[in-house]
């Protein structure tokens, strides 16, 4: 198993943003941090109030935004204008080519947000849009799959073989993952702290696996919240 820190991550404080990346996006570029399989982005984004992501395009890429706290606005070029709030995710699918925009409304309130792209399996599809809330008591203490392939158990349907779980995790409690033969693993910690096979995993940092097997997973300190993707 491999474990990146936090503080590996890329950061920038533009005033109005603050973001990590996890894989090399903008001006941050790692060669040794391009992805992982099919997964290509990991912004952990903290959005200012009042302050947003302008109008902006994107093409060929599965995009999920996962709110953990405060509310976003969201308005795109397929119609859709939503706000998203804390425990809900986001799924836009570019394909052929959206417009869309973000939006911190509250004069008061930070958005504390997880950005992530999935490359799709096919190019230049027509764009889609999804949204699913999921409460505390859907996430606790089990891994709660949230987007797939086909859309299985209630998830968003996604264009790529990756199946994203979400889940908050008490300390003490404990989680195993069976892991396919062939397939990735990457546990990302979006909150608190977690153990992964007897290593401790803080707030920004991620484990990586790539074999068959069973992973174990372990809630410290209160109350922690995380991320898998089982990748083909």
């Amino acid at each position: 198993m491999k474990v990146i820190r936090t503080n590996h991550r890329g950061y920038f404080n533009h005033g109005w943003l603050k973001t990590h990346h996890t894989f090399s996006f903008g001006d941050y570029y790692n060669p040794e941090a391009m992805g992982f399989r099919s997964l290509r982005v990991i912004n952990e984004d903290f959005v200012q109030p009042g302050e947003g992501f302008d109008t902006h395009g994107h093409r060929d890429m599965e995009i999920i935004t996962y709110v953990l706290e405060g509310e976003l606005a969201h308005k795109d070029s397929m119609g859709n204008g939503s706000v998203i709030k804390a425990g809900d995710t986001q799924y836009m699918s570019a394909g052929s080519g959206v417009t869309h925009s973000e939006f911190n409304n509250s004069a008061e309130s930070q958005v504390h947000l997880l950005q992530i792209w999935i490359l799709p399996n096919q190019k230049s599809l027509k764009p889609q849009y999804g949204q699913l809330h999921l409460s505390r008591e859907q996430k606790l203490n089990t891994l709660r799959l949230f987007a797939s392939l086909n859309g299985r158990d209630n998830s968003m349907a996604i264009r790529q073989d990756a199946d994203v779980y979400a889940s908050v995790l008490e300390g003490g409690k404990s989680l195993e993952f069976k892991l396919r033969a062939g397939r990735g693993v990457w546990v990302q910690v979006a909150k608190g702290q977690i153990e992964v096979e007897g290593q401790e995993l803080r707030s920004g940092d991620a484990a990586v696996l790539e074999d068959s097997g069973t992973l174990k997973l372990k809630g410290l300190g209160t109350e922690s919240e995380l991320i898998l993707f089982d990748l083909k």
